[in-house]
Parts: C-alpha cells; structure tokens; sequence
C-alpha cells in the first residue's frame, strides 16, 4: 500500500501504525517567517470539514504554530477536529479521506488520530482528531493561546525550532525529538495557566 492509498483496514478492525509516521526526510521541515494568510486558510479549510462532517464535528480549532500570530513556523497548517467519540472511525475516516487527507494511524495513540494533505510530502495541513474534553483537546488548544497570550514563549520557541532545523535540516523525526522536552515542559505551563493555577 503506497502513502497515497486509503488503508481499507482505516474504518474497522486493528489498525496498523502507517509507514509515514516513519519517514525521515520531509521537504516542510523548514521554518518560515509567520504568514498573515494562514489563518484565512486555516479557517477555508475548517469549513470544508465542517460541511463534510456535519454533527461529527463537536468542534473545529485551528490549532500549532500557523495559529499564533508573528510566529515563524513550519508551513503546515495544523487543525483539530473534536468529536464526540472516536469510535466508530466511519464516521469520519472516509469523509476526510473524501476531502483529501491520508490516514495515518498510530495504534500506540489510541485516542488520538493523526491525518495529512496531501497524501504525499510535503503537505500543506495536518489535521488532529481527538475526543471531546480529552487532554490531546485542551493541549493543544491551551498551547495556542498560551502562545498567543506570551509573546517571550512564542519568542523562545521560534529560536528552538530554528535551532533544531538549522542542526538536521528536513529530518523530521530528528526535528520531532529535538523538540520534545521543550514541548512537554511548554504543554505543562500552558494548561496550568489555562487552568488558573
């Protein structure tokens, strides 16, 4: 089975971890300067989703760092999509497969759903599925507005990202765990200031 082709086994049965999830060489691991544009485009695609999925979608984020106003970032545009449930999958596997996006599950990640368009590399959107009030929900959404809201960690965590590119440039699992301390350190901060506490 090519990136390019639905898992038929996508919708019912075990699902098996996608071979992309692996891939180490990625054109988008680059960082940009921020894009005024993205959040018109976030937005366009959002109701493409919704009208797609209808009462499925509890709820449709933009989410990561295209969400955050002047921060550079990678240029994919990173969404969320809540729902009620995560089971069964055909309710919204093969509609977002319809709108273009692979799917690439994780077996590992059981409540949480990763999907990428176009199939192929590079890719313009990730998109998150998740279930309502899970924590991958209010992660990602406190991330976002922490960021928003903290100009000096937005700061911080372009310089990081930058630094981890310019070291292993279009190594995108080298850029993944490059990150990975930093963005479980930052998660932490961000939901214990969205919390209040």
């Amino acid at each position: 089975m090519s990136a390019e082709e639905p898992d038929r086994r996508s919708t019912s049965g075990p699902l098996r971890r996608h071979p992309s999830l692996d891939d180490r060489f990625d054109p988008a691991v680059r960082i940009v300067e921020y894009d005024s544009a993205w959040p018109a485009m976030a937005a366009a695609e959002l109701r493409r989703i919704g009208d797609a999925l209808g009462d499925v979608a509890v709820r449709l984020e933009h989410v990561g760092s295209t969400a955050v106003p002047g921060l550079a970032a990678k240029p994919i545009i990173d969404l969320q999509l809540s729902v009620a449930t995560m089971e069964p999958r055909e309710l919204y596997v093969a509609p977002l497969e319809r709108l273009g996006y692979l799917f690439a599950p994780a077996p590992e990640s059981p409540g949480y759903h990763f999907f990428a368009k176009p199939p192929e590399r590079p890719r313009t959107h990730h998109l998150h599925v998740c279930r309502t009030g899970s924590d991958h929900e209010v992660d990602h959404v406190a991330v976002r507005d922490f960021l928003r809201a903290h100009p000096d960690e937005a700061a911080s965590y372009a310089a990081l990202k930058r630094e981890v590119v310019a070291r292993h440039p279009r190594d995108r699992l080298a850029y993944i765990d490059g990150k990975d301390a930093y963005v479980t350190a930052l998660e932490r901060r961000a939901v214990t200031w969205a919390r209040g506490l």
